[in-house]
């Protein structure tokens, strides 16, 4: 077998073959990729470009919108710089026009000032002319004076001395009269004020006495050993009568009586019931006082209806809230100056009844008003103010007629009056508040007072007698006419007035006349 002869130089050839086959392919592969990478390159630069493109767009747009916001902000910025100075000038305008206003005020001062001057001048003239008159009355003064010594120089000093002194006594008389008529014109400008002290100065003197009368009420006890126990054991009853009433219960040294304090007079009636019927039934413990105290309060409530009903029921009044009936009934337990209101309320709703028939005003609304004028009196310590603007508020709030309501507010001035039953009340309310007796006070003490002012008006030079009348609040004095000439009749009213001020103790005034009078009675026979 023959074996086959490989030259030598084939397998060289065939590996430089392969090799160069392999760079061919490798050549190709790499101008293949060389190819792929460009058309990837183009693309990213495609890419990229319209990327660039895009951002670009999107700075020139954001670049426009800054542009426009720095456009505005400065816009803004000079705005309000102008404003400034739009502040300033305006404000400077203000300055100039309060320099013109000055200016012309200082003008119109300067003018006045100049017609001022111009008068004083003119006035000044005048007073010389004035001066020169009054010295040629001098003049003629001293010759009358002259001659008049030149008269006297022809009577005796007895004559003489007598003509001096009825001319000094008749200038007397007549500088005193005018002195006190001046003296009466500037009291007028300081009237007010003095008026107001007097009335505080007797509002003073009379409250103590007052307030004890109208906030205390006394029970009488059948003996000193109920005052141990109304007191009860460690106080128990008493606290117990005070905290169920609202009162004050005062136990002292006094023989036989137990005080009530308080300034609620229904409470104080409801208080003194309670402790009397306790004492009568003897159980006083602090179950049994909230039983009574509860049954008692019940009883008044009733006793208030009653009182209003009965006193609307004897005025013939109808179609009034039955809240005003109540409150009406409450001023059964109210007092003024020791009157009783509601019996004040009725007695004025009369007197306003029979004046209204007289002036030919409807009666009923002018007992309306005079029922219900004081009915501020129940709630004054609910609501501030005078009685008679709670009063009127009140009766507003439960459908009274406005006529009504102004009367009651205005029946003490508290408003103006608007139609004549407002004047008529408080005529009415004067006059059942100064008749005699309408107004409690000791009849000792009332005396002695009427005594005392009767003494005071009767120790004056030239009084020939003296009444008080009007219940105390008017004095009459009646004088000589032969010592006592009217300047000098002006001056005692006076002098009997500041006396009486000083020395006596009195609610309210005091009207001091003086009468002076000449008769001349000749019989024809």
């Amino acid at each position: 077998m023959l074996e086959l002869q490989i030259p030598w130089w084939l397998p060289t050839l065939t590996a430089f073959l392969g090799i160069l086959m392999g760079f061919a392919a490798g050549w190709t592969i790499f101008s293949l990729s060389k190819r792929l990478s460009d058309v990837r390159a183009e693309k990213d630069a495609k890419t990229l470009l319209e990327s660039a493109e895009r951002d670009a767009n999107h700075l020139l747009r954001e670049a426009k919108i800054q542009a426009k916001d720095e456009v505005l902000r400065a816009q803004k910025d000079f705005n309000k710089e102008m404003e400034k100075h739009r502040e300033q000038m305006r404000a400077q305008e203000e300055r100039i026009a309060r320099r013109e206003t000055n200016l012309d005020r200082k003008v119109d001062l300067l003018d006045k000032k100049e017609q001022k001057l111009e008068t004083e001048l003119v006035e000044g003239d005048k007073q010389r002319e004035l001066l020169q008159d009054r010295f040629n009355q001098l003049d003629e003064m001293v010759r009358q004076e002259q001659e008049a010594i030149q008269r006297v120089a022809d009577l005796s000093r007895e004559d003489a001395r007598k003509l001096m002194m009825q001319n000094l006594e008749e200038d007397v008389r007549v500088e005193a009269g005018n002195l006190i008529r001046r003296i009466q014109e500037d009291t007028r400008e300081i009237a007010e004020k003095k008026a107001r002290d007097i009335i505080i100065t007797a509002i003073q003197r009379y409250a103590a006495d007052q307030a004890g009368e109208i906030t205390t009420s006394t029970v009488h006890l059948p003996g000193d050993e109920m005052k141990g126990r109304i007191i009860g054991k460690e106080g128990r009853n008493i606290r117990s009568i005070e905290a169920a009433t609202g009162v004050d219960i005062l136990i002292d040294d006094t023989p036989e009586v137990v005080v009530i304090s308080g300034f609620d007079p229904l409470r104080r009636e409801i208080a003194r019931i309670a402790l009397e019927r306790l004492l009568l039934d003897g159980r006083i413990h602090p179950a049994r006082i909230e039983e009574v105290v509860s049954k008692v309060k019940e009883e008044v409530n009733d006793a208030i209806r009653d009182a209003g009903e009965k006193a609307i029921y004897e005025l013939g009044i109808h179609g009034v809230d039955p809240e005003l009936v109540r409150t009406l009934g409450r001023l059964k337990f109210r007092h003024s100056y020791g009157q009783n209101v509601l019996k004040h309320s009725i007695e004025m709703a009369h007197l306003m009844g029979m004046m209204a028939g007289d002036l030919k005003l409807d009666i009923d609304t002018a007992k309306r008003i005079g029922l219900f004028h004081d009915i501020g009196k129940a709630l004054d310590h609910q609501y501030e103010g005078s009685h008679a603007l709670i009063g009127a508020e009140w009766l507003r709030k439960y459908g009274e007629v406005p006529v009504v309501v102004n009367a009651v507010a205005a029946h003490h001035r508290d408003v103006e009056p608007d139609g004549p039953y407002a004047v008529l009340a408080s005529a009415a309310d004067a006059i059942t508040a100064s008749r005699p007796g309408a107004r409690s006070e000791t009849t000792e003490f009332y005396l002695k007072r009427l005594e005392k002012m009767e003494a005071i008006a009767s120790s004056f030079r030239g009084v020939e007698k003296s009444y008080a009348i009007q219940a105390g609040r008017e004095i009459r004095v009646i004088i000589e006419p032969s010592k006592i000439d009217d300047n000098e009749a002006m001056q005692l009213a006076r002098n009997i007035a500041k006396q009486i001020q000083e020395n006596l103790e009195y609610p309210g005034q005091i009207k001091v006349t003086v009468l002076r009078e000449t008769r001349c009675v000749e019989y024809a026979r």
